[in-house]
Parts: C-alpha cells; structure tokens; sequence
C-alpha cells in the first residue's frame, strides 16, 4: 500500500478528547475516528490489524472444536424478558420499537438468542457437545464511556457458547477456553493474569477474567506471589482479627455532632477498627442495613450478589429517616424492621464503638452476637493491597488492568429459563448445561497499544501489526532512490510481503516520525547514502539501532528477518 493513497491522515497535536495512551495514538495515527460519545469508525490501518486479532481467534476457536456462525443485532425484548436480565442490565441495554410497535433490544450479548436457537436443533445427547461462536458487534449503552476502545457502546465482541450434557463435559469445555484465550493473547503479545471474577449480569456459578496489567486499566484486581488473583468486585482476604478482650457491658457514650467513622474515631480516640460502620442500601426497593467493622469498606458487587437484587443503590437519607433509624448515630442494636447484612469481620471483633440509634449518642462495648443479631454474616468487604492472602498468608497488592476476556460457567440458568433440554442416555430430559467465552478485538487492539508504544508512537507486535514492513525512500527527487524504491516495493509484495511504502515528496523527519507513530514492525530506508554503500538500512520499530544490510538479495533477507520474528 502506498501511503500518498492511504485512507486516513496523521496528526501532530495530542487530542484533546482522548484520556489514554492507546486512544491518543489511534486517534494520532489516523486509524480511528469518533462518531458519537463511544461509538468509533475504524479506517484502513487499524482494520488490518483488527482483521489480524480476529483471524488469530478464530484459529484458536476452530482448533478447540468452535462452529462459527452469525447471530442477529436485533433482538426481541420478550427473550431478555423471559431471563429476567432486562431489568438486571437496566438501561445498559439499548431498546427501540419497530413500526408495529414490537420491542426489540441491540444485542449486548447472545446468550438468550442462541440458546433458543439449540433449543430447536438439539434432541438428544447425542447432538453435544456443541462449541458455537461469532465474531460480531455488540452494543451497551455505558453510562461513561471512555479510553476509545477499551469502553465503547458499540464494540466488536467474541464469543463462544458451549452446551454440554453434564458438569464433567462443561469442564472440558470451559478448559478448552482457557488454554484458547491463553494462546491468543500470548499470540498477540499481551501477557495477562488469570484472575477470579464477578460474573455480573451474564450469571453464572464461577467466572475467570483475562486481565492485562497497565495503570490506565479502569479495573483493579488483588493478586499475591502465590499466584491468588481475582478482580477487586470478588477478592477475599483474611481479616486480620480485632479482639478488644472480654465482652463489657454497654456503656452510652454523649458524641455530639459527630456523623462519620474518623470524626467518632478522634472524639473517642479509639481507632477506626474498634468502631462498628452502618451503612443504608436499597436493594430492588426494600432498605437494607449492612453492617462492617469501620475499617473497612464494602463491596458493593458482593453485597448485590448476597441479596440477589436487580438494583442495589445507597439509600436516601430521607428513606433512611421513614424507617425511624438515626442517621450518623445508627447500629444494628434492636433493629428488627429490615434486613441486617454483617460483614464476617464484626464476629471476630470485640467491645467496638456503634450508633446508640438516638442523636448525638453512641455506644462502646458492642459485640455479636451478645448485642445485636444479623440476618446474615458473610464477606461483604473490599479486600485491599496490604491484606492477608486467603491463599497462602502473604501479603496482597493491587493493580490497575484493562479486561480483555471473560470466560463463565453459566451451567442451567438460560435453558431452564428458555426450555432448552435434551433426552439423556435414560431417556430423561434434562436442561443442557452451559459456558460462555467472550473477548474483545477491539478492546485487544487498543490494549495491545497500551502494551506497547513508545514517546514516538505504537510498537505493533509483528502478529498483529497492519504491514510488516514500512518501505521509506528518503529524498526520492533523487531518480536512482526513487527507481530502486519502486523495484524493492514491487519484489516485496511480489513475496507476499505487507508493505507500508512512504511514497510521499516528504521531509525524512516527516516521514521518520510517521513510521514511528504508526508503528510498523519493520523500517526499510534506501537514500543516496545507503545506495553509495549498496545497501540499505533496517530498523526494528521495537529497537534503538539501525542497521545495513546489502542491497542484492535483500528482498530474500526481509522475508527471513520477518518469517524469524513470526515464530
């Protein structure tokens, strides 16, 4: 390709809109354009590369089994209706009515789709196991779209779905994925952490994410040198035990004006994990009290999941007042008029400071479950950098990272909810037992970006990069440069070889920096220099020196260089 009739345009000014690496340089390269608030056209150099991430999935997925097919944006409401996952995904989920008025949903996601799809061409066990997958664009209406690519509210997504007629054969199947997605993204150069995930409104009893540490990741996950890892929305840690000696008796305690945990903690001069902290959600409407040591902060993913709520949101201080509770003075201490959540953390705590449930006045020598009682006593806490691993005892660290692929064990949730079942070797029916396998092409473009670049620009690994080679003649008003760059352009591609030519009446600065933005692997420059030594010279993008290589069989040596570093 020629870049004097290359689509797209590079830029010199940093984007003002563009609040990541990966999202400048697109935006910089000319390899992307915004459309509407997280919605992007993607021009010729970053589809190549699109085009490459995908070919390298699709390879995976075919060798692990996968059937690829195609399943329709459009989706009928009734279907998310039928799940309940409608209201789960609320209004991340794109609706419009056609003409005769019929609800219809843009398609986050397929699982309720296919699965109506088996229904109908799966009788017997004999049918499973199935692997079925699709490379197709997915919408989601994000509340705050950002980075380019990495959050968009349309996106291109793969994902598989497997359908299996019993827990081992799911195992198989979910096994299957894992070494999948390992071996795209070690085939794309982005080295990832497997961590423990959240599996949110896809469901699910068990869930792994693929993340790729970088701090402009807008996910954080909990890892230890043990090899424990999950996202921040599961991770568990050993609460490291607050014992305040024997139980006391209640002491009332006058604390006036005083609301948050650090002002009681000052007044009392006790520390923040001797306090008992109360906090006042709604889940799906109803007020809910969950309680935790005041230390602590609550994790609001595990708090939803305990509940099994839709919607879950901090209460209002009025809803909190018209259930008679005391604002800033509140424990669980005889409340017995809604639901009370406790942290696992108050069990292993005595003699803590809490709400006297009357203004101004607090409580010492609180302890469970000698004073107050709790519906349920579960981990609802955040586990932090500096805490106890629950796998080996070591000590936790956080990091920021980007995801670029979730795989989940769904098991029977969408066949018993859409009546996808099959006739078993007794001649029983039974639901068919499901995983589903998502990741991100254009989420992994970007971070690939992210990964690897520079001050100058991108660095595209060579497996996904738009060319290999980035063919640049310097001062082409030269007629001996320009006729040697027209006949190694024409050798090149007569190799098969994917060729960037800078064929432009351009400055070598210009044409220098344009090749270190664009990031192609490989730079070729033939000038009157080069040609006075018969050579011409090379430079890995990823390298500092440059170096020559003689110009007769040259084109020999290029495809050798390259087919070398593809291995």
């Amino acid at each position: 390709m020629r870049i004097s009739k290359l689509f797209g345009k590079t830029q010199r000014e940093l984007p003002a809109e563009a609040d990541t690496i990966s999202h400048q340089l697109l935006l910089r390269a000319g390899m992307i354009r915004q459309v509407a608030a997280g919605v992007y056209s993607y021009l010729p150099l970053a589809w190549r590369a699109l085009k490459k991430i995908e070919s390298i999935m699709r390879d995976e997925m075919d060798k692990a089994g996968g059937q690829e097919l195609m399943l329709p944006v459009l989706q009928p409401l009734e279907l998310w209706q039928e799940t309940g996952r409608h209201g789960v995904l609320g209004q991340t989920l794109f609706t419009l009515s056609d003409r005769r008025e019929r609800r219809l949903a843009l398609g986050p996601t397929h699982e309720e789709v296919l699965t109506e799809l088996v229904k109908y061409n799966v009788q017997s066990y004999r049918d499973l196991p199935l692997l079925l997958y699709q490379i197709q664009t997915k919408f989601r209406d994000e509340p705050r779209p950002r980075a380019g690519l990495v959050r968009a509210r349309e996106f291109i997504m793969k994902d598989l779905y497997s359908f299996d007629n019993d827990e081992e054969g799911l195992n198989r199947s979910y096994d299957k994925m894992l070494r999948a997605y390992t071996n795209i993204c070690q085939r794309c150069n982005l080295p990832t952490i497997i961590v423990e995930a959240d599996s949110g409104a896809i469901g699910g009893k068990e869930s792994q994410e693929f993340m790729l540490v970088t701090d402009s990741g807008e996910d954080e996950i909990i890892h230890c040198s043990c090899g424990y890892a999950a996202n921040a929305e599961k991770a568990a840690s050993i609460k490291e035990k607050e014992e305040g000696g024997e139980p006391l008796p209640l002491e009332e305690v006058a604390t006036p004006g005083i609301a948050t945990i650090e002002e009681l903690a000052n007044f009392l001069k006790v520390p923040p994990h001797r306090t008992l902290k109360a906090v006042f959600y709604t889940a799906d409407g109803e007020l809910v009290f969950a309680v935790i040591r005041g230390d602590l902060e609550i994790n609001e993913v595990k708090l939803k999941n305990v509940l099994g709520c839709s919607e879950l949101r901090i209460a209002m201080e009025s809803e909190v007042i018209e259930a008679d509770i005391v604002a800033g003075s509140a424990s669980p201490i005889g409340i017995n008029s809604i639901k009370v959540i406790a942290d696992d953390s108050v069990t292993s705590a005595t003699n803590l400071v809490a709400g006297a449930n009357k203004p101004d006045t607090h409580l010492r020598n609180v302890n469970y479950p000698k004073d107050f009682k709790a519906d349920l006593v579960t981990d609802i806490a955040k586990a932090r950098a500096g805490d106890v691993c629950p796998k080996c005892g070591g000590k936790l660290s956080s990091s920021h990272s980007i995801e670029l692929g979730h795989i989940f064990k769904l098991g029977t949730f969408y066949s018993e909810k859409l009546g996808a079942h099959f006739i078993d070797q007794n001649g029983q029916s039974r639901p068919i037992i499901m995983g589903c396998y998502g990741i991100g092409p254009s989420r992994l473009l970007a971070a690939a970006i992210e990964q690897h670049h520079d001050n100058k620009g991108i660095i595209w690994p060579l497996t996904i990069a738009p060319y290999h080679i980035y063919l640049c003649p310097l001062y082409s008003e030269d007629s001996q440069v320009a006729i040697m760059a027209e006949n190694l352009y024409t050798e090149l591609e007569a190799q098969n070889l994917e060729v960037l030519f800078d064929d432009r009446k351009e400055s070598p600065g210009v044409k220098f920096n344009d090749a270190d933005l664009l990031g192609i692997p490989l730079r070729v420059t033939i000038s009157p220099r080069t040609l006075e030594k018969n050579s011409v010279e090379i430079k890995w993008r990823s390298e500092k020196e440059p170096q020559l290589l003689p110009l007769e069989g040259a084109v020999t040596r290029l495809k050798e260089l390259i087919t070398r570093r593809e291995d």
